[in-house]
């Protein structure tokens, strides 16, 4: 029986997938300017691995960004690796990693459809395998495992005890593993990461969003008797109704040893468009990284809000808000792009 690693404990480096201009983004100038953001901040914490389509192409993109901002980029920590790719959002066609009963290394090779063949992914879910050809993991870890069952690394979260948290929208959804119940679907996942129990969240939605309510979005593990979530508290917003159910739900979870969660809730940020389209932003998009936590900011008061929230809940980390707007174009943030991976894995 293996495990399930939760995302603040150690961290060997994190993995970002290089937006090109044949990648579905709006503005890619900004989109560009914002993984800049991103990869300088990671890399104030820990190493950074990029994969891209064209490595000079993308030092290019990073020399001359990070110049304009007065970056100094310490390139001693970053790793590159050359892959064909559809699009960039790494925390779904990334590797997953999981630990094996006496602490061996595997890493898992999901199958990535494009959100339940909503989009092309015929080359991201070819990334993992790809990289670990080239090197990019460390000996000792076991060859990419690949699973033949859908899923996404944004579709999921653990405390790192046994427990995962995720929602039935997205995992019992149509074209990901429709022919599977339930019930089997549980018995794939805790098979596969070596669980105890499943809570499934059957509400919460966040308008905009293409991944069918991936959890990331809406509700996160922060310790194992902590979890941070999206509230909506304007009744006339049309968030109110699902994020309301599913705080209640959340409300009526219980920790292993029988006691209710503590329950931190952020801020809805306020409405952002894109023409008439109501775009997907939501403070539950930050990544953990050693010593910090990164928080997708969007220009508003809010933000100061939810960084306040999170800084009581990792009081010994540093919380960052990185401006995340350009990001929201691609219907993701700053969690969706990224995938940690813990210590001793990547080179």
């Amino acid at each position: 029986m293996g495990r399930l690693p939760a995302e603040w404990e150690p961290q060997s480096g994190v993995q970002l997938t290089w937006p090109h201009c044949d990648t579905e983004w709006y503005e890619l100038d900004k989109v560009l300017d914002c993984y800049v953001d991103i990869a300088y901040n990671i890399l104030r914490f820990e190493p950074l691995m990029i994969v891209t389509r064209d490595i000079e192409e993308c030092r290019s993109d990073i020399v001359r960004i990070a110049s304009a901002k007065g970056y100094d980029m310490p390139w001693d920590k970053m790793r590159f690796y050359q892959a064909p790719l559809n699009d960039t959002w790494a925390r779904d066609h990334g590797g997953i990693s999981c630990y094996g009963a006496s602490g061996e290394k595997y890493l898992y090779d999901f199958v990535f459809n494009g959100w339940g063949l909503k989009f092309a992914s015929d080359l991201d879910n070819q990334i993992t395998k790809t990289i670990f050809h080239q090197g990019a993991f460390n000996d000792d870890v076991t060859g990419v495992d690949m699973r033949p069952y859908v899923l996404e690394g944004g579709s999921i979260d653990t405390d790192g005890c046994g427990t995962l948290l995720t929602t039935t929208e997205c995992l019992c959804s149509v074209n990901r593993n429709e022919y599977l119940s339930r019930e089997e679907i549980e018995e794939e996942l805790m098979g596969a990461f070596g669980l105890e129990r499943i809570l499934w969240l059957d509400h919460g939605t966040i308008i905009g969003d293409d991944t069918d309510s991936h959890v990331d979005i809406l509700a996160r593990f922060c310790s194992p008797d902590t979890i941070a979530y999206m509230q909506c508290t304007d009744t006339e917003d049309p968030h109110y109704g699902p994020l309301s159910a599913m705080e209640e739900q959340l409300r009526g979870f219980r920790t292993f040893d029988g006691k209710p969660y503590r329950l931190v809730p952020l801020p809805l940020p306020e409405p952002l468009y894109l023409d008439d389209y109501r775009l997907p932003a939501s403070y539950a998009n930050f990544l953990i990284v050693n010593g910090g936590v990164l928080l997708p900011g969007t220009g508003s008061p809010l933000d100061e809000v939810a960084r306040m929230r999170l800084q009581e809940v990792f009081p010994d980390r540093e919380v960052v808000v990185i401006d995340c707007r350009a990001l929201l174009s691609g219907h993701g943030s700053l969690h969706c792009v990224t995938m940690q991976f813990p210590a001793g894995y990547i080179r």
